[in-house]
């Protein structure tokens, strides 16, 4: 006999707790099940202990520059990394107990601190108790890939998650891919004061991203002192002392390169190789991606799949989305989309990154006639009073209706000057409602009318 519920929820990771919240609310009985902590990537390993890392890695950048703004600080900067882990784990541990204590004290709800396994298409083992539902939504997020080269598991390897461990600073870390995980390590630990090498297989470094972004964030981190090392294919690593010796290829050539750490950041793999999917009708892609549909249903009635494991996004903002998007059409009668989201996301380096539809090479791509507008962060009076002046904004907007087709930002304050755009592409607003508008001086957004009176059609 299975115990039964209405719905049972695998996964506490940003879409589960309130997804949880809203259907115990409607008078669900619902089971959650978590096997490792409350809350998921982000609150435990990503969003939250990652930036708090930023944060005091700007602080030491702040520091150093502070003589630039007739500052003088006395005496040797040092940093303090096993302080920099408390003030981290502080900050990301209230975060953890929140979301615990929240899952644990709702209403219709019995939680399940274990592994979880499918049985059949809506049953579960859990715990060693069967249980069933009607519904049921896999929400098991995602894991650092580890990608096959020779000898890595006899060195010091580490991961997005294992690295929020160390309590001493790496002597030169090497980082293996140069996506958004990558760098925005890669500049954190330079900023503490470690020798940084990135090692990515791609032509150039974000390179998903057009091409101005990437040679922009590359000299932002060379003048940094960063090591960028792009087309290089690690063929092996070997223990060398205390640390390790990576073997490169590229460009016809083989060297090596030394360091004391290895962090592998070259993409995530879904945690979905355990859940006992084999024993149902639930269809996975080759990478393990549970497939979805455009309201988050798979091949068997009445199961969906939520969160990163999805493969419809890999950040928090989408995750959260896909708990809206179900309640909504299961609680309210409501038919929203994954579709009906515009794409968009933000690397935490400093100046940080962000982007928002589509891109230049996008369109380009497409052959897609388009209307373009490109800013220098000089020319941002904000940006010059900080002395943070590297950088551009770029906006892409549709020539015949006026809409806004995307934007692509680089420089101080972008990540939160980019919502200027997300908010007019979901008002499905036109440039030309923008450009009457009054801003704050001296802002950075403030620049956006200003940009729009510039464009020009994308050559």
């Amino acid at each position: 006999m299975a115990t039964p519920f209405d719905a049972i929820i695998v996964g506490t990771g940003q879409a589960g707790p309130p997804l949880a919240g809203r259907l115990t609310d409607a008078g669900w009985r619902c089971a959650v099940i978590e096997r490792q902590r409350f809350g998921g990537t982000c609150v435990n390993y990503g969003c939250t202990p990652t930036k708090a890392l930023v944060a005091s890695a700007r602080a030491a950048h702040v520091a150093r520059r502070a003589a630039d703004f007739g500052v003088e600080i006395e005496g040797t900067l040092s940093v303090d990394m096993a302080k920099v882990k408390r003030r981290k784990d502080e900050i990301a541990g209230r975060s953890n107990e929140s979301i615990t204590s929240y899952v644990k004290h709702m209403q219709n709800t019995v939680v399940f601190e274990d592994h979880a396994a499918f049985e059949g298409d809506r049953r579960l083992r859990v715990a060693g108790e069967r249980i069933e539902a009607g519904k049921v939504f896999i929400n098991v997020g995602a894991r650092a890939a580890i990608p096959p080269i020779e000898g890595l598991d006899e060195v010091p390897c580490l991961t997005n998650s294992s690295l929020l461990d160390l309590e001493t600073l790496p002597e030169h870390l090497i980082v293996l891919g140069g996506g958004y995980v990558g760098v925005e390590f890669a500049q954190m630990y330079r900023r503490f004061g470690a020798e940084v090498t990135i090692l990515d297989r791609a032509p150039r470094l974000m390179s998903s991203e057009d091409e101005d972004v990437s040679q922009d964030i590359r000299a932002i981190f060379e003048a940094e002192g960063i090591e960028v090392v792009t087309g290089a294919e690690v063929e092996r690593v070997a223990p060398d002392g205390h640390g390790l010796r990576a073997t490169i290829s590229g460009d016809g050539e083989r060297w090596e390169i030394a360091g004391s750490h290895f962090l592998v950041a070259a993409g995530r793999r879904p945690n979905t190789d355990d859940l006992g999917l084999e024993t149902t009708g639930i269809d996975i892609d080759e990478k393990g991606y549970v497939r979805v549909d455009d309201r988050l249903r798979t091949s068997v009635d009445g199961v969906y799949a939520l969160g990163d494991c999805n493969g419809r996004g890999a950040f928090t903002h989408t995750s959260y989305n896909d708990h809206e998007i179900l309640a909504a059409n299961l609680l309210e009668g409501d038919d929203r989309k994954v579709s009906d989201r515009f794409t968009a996301y933000a690397a935490f380096i400093d100046p940080p990154f962000a982007r928002v539809g589509a891109s230049e090479s996008d369109l380009r791509a497409a052959g897609r006639k388009a209307l373009i507008a490109r800013l220098p962060m000089t020319g941002v009076a904000r940006a010059r009073e900080r002395s943070e002046t590297d950088g551009f904004m770029k906006i892409l907007v549709d020539p015949h209706t006026g809409r806004f087709l995307g934007a692509s930002m680089l420089g101080i304050r972008c990540d939160e000057v980019i919502h200027t755009i997300v908010y007019l592409m979901y008002a499905r607003a036109t440039y030309q409602d923008v450009m009457r508008a009054v801003p704050i001086h001296p802002c950075v957004a403030e620049l956006i009318p200003t940009m729009l009176k510039q464009l020009q059609p994308l050559e």
